[in-house]
C-alpha cells in the first residue's frame, strides 16, 4: 500500500487541458500550499504537513509530471516550464476555494514556488524555499569540477532520447543515488517511503527529465526577463540552504537578497531533505514566516 499523510484526504483537481493533481488537503485555517522536490513526492512534507494542518489549511500536490499526478507529454519547452508549473499550483488552490495563499518548497519544486511567486504576486502571499538557488542563478555559479555535483542537471538539459534511455535503463540506481548522496540522516526516509519514491520516479522518468529540460532554457529566459526589468519578489521570503557557497564559492545570501527584499535566509547544517531529516526547525521557520 503506498504511503499517505496520516488524517489528508485526497483528491484530482483538474488545473489545466488534460492535466489532473493529485492532492493531499489537510487541517482547517488559512492555506498553506507545499511543493515537493527531487526524487520525491508530495511524502517529503508528511511531518510538516500534519504539524501545519493544526491551524491551516495545508495541501500538498504531487507536482504535474510527479507522483501520482498526470504526466504530459513534452510537446515544447512549455509543457514544463516552471511558469506552466506555476500555473497549475495557481489553478489548484482555486479549485479548492482559495484565492490568496502561503506557499513554500522544496528542490524542484522550491523552483515552481518562485516563479509562482514572481508571475503571481497578488496570489502568492508569503514563499519558502528550501535548498535551491534561483533557476538563473543556479547556472550561473557552476563553473569547474565542483560543478561535478551537479552532474544529473547537465545529463537532463540534453536534447530528448539519450537521458530518457540512459536514466530508464537503470532508474532505480540514478534516484536512489541522489536519496543517499544528500541525505545526512539515511533513516530520515524511512523503506516504505524510498520504495514509494522508487517506484513514483520509475513511472516518470520523461517528465522528470522534461522537468530539468525546462530548467536548462525556458526557464532561464523567464528569469531572464524578469532581472531584466528588475523584478522581484514582493512578498516575505524565507530560505533555508545548506552552505554550498564554501564547495562552490558564492554568496547565497547575497543572490537572493537580489530577488528578495524581505528576505530572511538561513544556512543550516542537516542534508538537502530538511522537511524530512529536520522537520522541527523547518516547519518553526515557515511559521515564522506565515506571521512576518
Amino acid at each position: 500500500m503506498t504511503p499517505a499523510i496520516p488524517g489528508f484526504d485526497y483528491r484530482r483537481i483538474p488545473v489545466a487541458t488534460g492535466v489532473s493533481l493529485n492532492v493531499a488537503v489537510g487541517g482547517t485555517g488559512s492555506p498553506v500550499v507545499l511543493l515537493h522536490g527531487f526524487p520525491q513526492t508530495h511524502l517529503m512534507w508528511r511531518h510538516v504537513a500534519t504539524d501545519l494542518a493544526a491551524d491551516h489549511t495545508v495541501i500538498c500536490p504531487d507536482l504535474r509530471g510527479y507522483g501520482a499526478s498526470d504526466k504530459p507529454t513534452e510537446a515544447g519547452p512549455e509543457t514544463y516550464a516552471k511558469r506552466t508549473m506555476g500555473a497549475d499550483i495557481v489553478a489548484m488552490a482555486r479549485a479548492l476555494g482559495h484565492e490568496r495563499f502561503a506557499l513554500a518548497g522544496h528542490d524542484r519544486g522550491a523552483l515552481v514556488a518562485i516563479r509562482t511567486a514572481m508571475d503571481h504576486p497578488s496570489v502568492v502571499s508569503h514563499l519558502g524555499t528550501l535548498d535551491v538557488l534561483p533557476t538563473l542563478d543556479m547556472w550561473d555559479v557552476m563553473h569547474g569540477a565542483g560543478a561535478a555535483v551537479g552532474f544529473h542537471l547537465y545529463l537532463m538539459a540534453q536534447p530528448p532520447g539519450l537521458p530518457e534511455q540512459l536514466i530508464t535503463a537503470s532508474a532505480d540506481a540514478f534516484f536512489g543515488h541522489f536519496l543517499d548522496l544528500w541525505a545526512k540522516d539515511p533513516t530520515a526516509i524511512p523503506p516504505d517511503v524510498r520504495t514509494a519514491y522508487l517506484a513514483a520516479c520509475r513511472a516518470a522518468v520523461p517528465s522528470i527529465v522534461a522537468d530539468y529540460r525546462a530548467s536548462a532554457g525556458i526557464d532561464i529566459e523567464h528569469d531572464r526577463a524578469d532581472r531584466t526589468a528588475g523584478n522581484q519578489l514582493q512578498m516575505p521570503v524565507t530560505v533555508l540552504q545548506q552552505n554550498w557557497g564554501a564547495a562552490l564559492g558564492f554568496d547565497a545570501a547575497a543572490i537572493w537578497r537580489a530577488w528578495a527584499p524581505d528576505l530572511r535566509h538561513v544556512t543550516v547544517n542537516h542534508g538537502h531533505f530538511m522537511a524530512e531529516e529536520a522537520p522541527v526547525e523547518t516547519t518553526k521557520e515557515i511559521r515564522a514566516l506565515l506571521i512576518r
